[in-house]
């Protein structure tokens, strides 16, 4: 590994290391940050075999890896970062999840070289384990892993952050770091102290490029989406209206109706290629 990749990595470990409760937290904090549980795991319920082996890559700590484990799934998560692995095993333990978990790997999805080609009936890389990868060559060789220890057609599931909803979040919560806009557009690439702070070594998607990178691997693409949706960064008036329940489930149909077009994929702060 070169000493600048090297260094890349560090930060990631780092910055998820301090933030392992939160990113517990994230997708279950607000109604806002639950939708996007709620719309990928709709469309795992539509893509997923009924039952089989799960590799849960860069998974954190463990929140899907917990939810296809009580659906009967058997599961390995892996995750980059020791701290994830060890709250993931409390986390299963306390959810009595622990059984179908048959493994917790230490190790990057840039470097799937422990399990064997053909090894699993479904991959899952959600929460965009592939945008702190700073290198094309690093996001191409982590494409080329999760395809190939995937079955033939097993289906594989793929999140990362919106370049354009990237800038729309710079508008909302970092205005005073406007003068980086431009380099997020052109460059999407993010290094904490040269393009502002607040977040870790990252890569920002085009969706576009995540279409390339896996049309590289010679699969067939069948849906992308945006995960937010129409509620991407209206979190006050999507938390406000969760208040009110039938408005609440109407607004999530709408939402399931319209992620997968095209004007809402790449405009929500994360998207997924199935």
């Amino acid at each position: 590994m070169r000493n600048d990749d090297k260094k890349a990595e560090e930060m990631v470990t780092e910055w998820f290391t301090r933030t392992a409760r939160y990113e517990w937290r994230r997708l279950r904090q607000d109604p806002y940050h639950q939708i996007e549980f709620i719309v990928t795991i709709h469309f795992l319920e539509k893509y997923l075999p009924k039952h089989g082996l799960v590799l849960d890559a860069g998974g954190g700590p463990g929140r899907y890896t917990i939810e296809l484990a009580k659906r009967g799934y058997d599961v390995v998560l892996l995750d980059l970062v020791p701290e994830m692995l060890k709250l993931a095993k409390r986390k299963m333990k306390r959810a009595g999840a622990l059984r179908k978990v048959k493994q917790f790997v230490q190790g990057s999805v840039e470097d799937l070289s422990m399990f064997p080609n053909d090894t699993f009936d479904a991959v899952l890389c959600l929460g965009a384990p592939l945008c702190h990868l700073l290198k094309v060559k690093q996001r191409e060789k982590a494409a080329e892993e999760l395809v190939r220890v995937a079955k033939r057609d097993a289906p594989i599931f793929v999140s990362v952050i919106s370049r354009i909803g990237l800038l729309k979040t710079i508008l909302v919560e970092f205005p005073h770091e406007m003068q980086y806009a431009k380099h997020h557009w052109e460059v999407g690439d993010y290094v904490p102290g040269l393009q502002g702070e607040g977040f870790t070594a990252a890569h920002w998607f085009m969706p576009e490029e995540l279409r390339e990178l896996f049309e590289n691997q010679e699969v067939r693409i069948l849906e992308m989406l945006g995960l937010e949706g129409l509620s991407s960064h209206h979190r006050k008036e999507t938390n406000r209206l969760h208040k009110d329940q039938e408005k609440w489930k109407m607004w999530i149909e709408i939402l399931l109706k319209t992620c997968t077009h095209p004007s809402v994929v790449g405009s929500s702060e994360h998207f997924l290629r199935v």
